[in-house]
């Protein structure tokens, strides 16, 4: 069993990957500060897989402990989660995001080099694309960012290219992932953010199941068919196997030592598109007012992800009613998140 350091493994997207990899026959070391996650989502994936997950509670900036996990645990390779995500905050706290999240991609990396680990996946994001020019968004459109958390996904993709042209023995896997939603199908986990949602899904999950009043919708005028933002969404599980196949792509020779590559279904919804099928699938009426733009967002934002396809031989293949279905499941089970234990 090969061991995979999975930073930010107690999150969202870290707790549902860390079953994919044990799926496919890999250990997974979870190092999680906790900031915005819970031990008892890494709980309930030992009840989902019957089998044990080792948690370090730590911080990517602490080199001590990142130290004493590589020599502890005989790293294979490091899957690269851990980090603050919330467009708006970022805006508002730029600081606090580079610290976070580059300061600390720094430091991890260089642990790396000092224990002799040079394979990594790491969590990039679609925001890197800034406002793209055009529609779908490839591999090779420009990137720019439009708000401090996307700008720390590219300068982390940039450290990573520099490390590679400094040293092509590393194995470096850039994904630039679009929405996540959903939950894994049991019900027993998914998205719970310790405060107010900054992402769209939770919002109307939780105005459905009554935590929240109504849903702000930022931004009414945009140029899209009904005046919301449009993105596109990707069921969490999908994405969480596009991590298990990324890693699978440099065991099988399938790709360059270093390679980018979207995470997406190629298909857009605006905000009261997923408003009117959450609606649908609860059976719950979901209020919402239209409030001003958020500075950072932008218009519309879908993948092509035929790259995706080509080299890792991975597509999405859960649709819209999947993960509303799945997100009410996990919603309706848990009203509180992971505090209705």
């Amino acid at each position: 069993m090969k061991n995979i350091l999975v930073t930010g493994g107690a999150g969202y997207i870290g707790s549902h990957t860390c079953i994919e990899l044990l799926a496919a026959g890999y250990t997974p070391i979870v190092l999680d500060n906790l900031c915005n996650s819970s031990t008892v989502s890494l709980d309930r994936v030992k009840e989902i897989t019957g089998q044990e997950i080792t948690f370090i509670e730590g911080d990517v900036r602490d080199s001590q402990i990142l130290d004493q996990t590589f020599e502890k645990h005989d790293i294979y390779a490091v899957i690269h989660f851990a980090g603050l995500k919330a467009v708006g905050e970022s805006v508002e706290k730029p600081l606090m995001y580079y610290d976070t999240n580059i300061s600390g991609s720094i430091c991890l990396f260089n642990a790396m080099k000092r224990n002799d680990v040079k394979r990594i996946i790491f969590s990039s994001s679609a925001t890197v694309y800034g406002d793209p020019a055009s529609l779908p968004i490839k591999e090779n459109f420009p990137v720019s960012a439009t708000n401090a958390y996307g700008r720390s996904k590219l300068h982390i993709e940039e450290i990573l290219q520099d490390t590679y042209v400094s040293d092509d023995q590393w194995q470096i896997g850039l994904l630039r992932y679009f929405n996540p939603v959903g939950a894994h199908i049991s019900g027993r986990i998914g998205e719970d953010p310790n405060d107010i949602p900054n992402n769209l899904m939770p919002y109307i999950s939780q105005v459905a199941v009554g935590r929240l009043r109504e849903l702000s919708v930022f931004g009414g005028d945009y140029p899209t068919p009904d005046g919301t933002g449009v993105r596109d969404y990707i069921h969490v599980v999908d994405l969480a196997k596009g991590h298990v196949k990324a890693l699978q792509a440099f065991e099988n020779d399938k790709v360059e030592n270093l390679y980018t590559v979207n995470l997406g279904t190629g298909k857009g919804y605006s905000v009261l598109e997923m408003v009117e099928a959450f609606s649908k699938a609860s059976g719950k009426e979901v209020a919402y007012k239209i409030v001003d733009r958020r500075l950072g967002d932008i218009a519309s934002c879908y993948a092509d992800p035929k790259l995706a396809k080509e080299i890792l031989d991975w597509e999405a293949t859960n649709g819209l009613q999947e993960m509303c279905d799945d997100t009410w499941r996990w919603q309706s089970n848990n009203p509180k998140g992971y505090k209705s234990v």
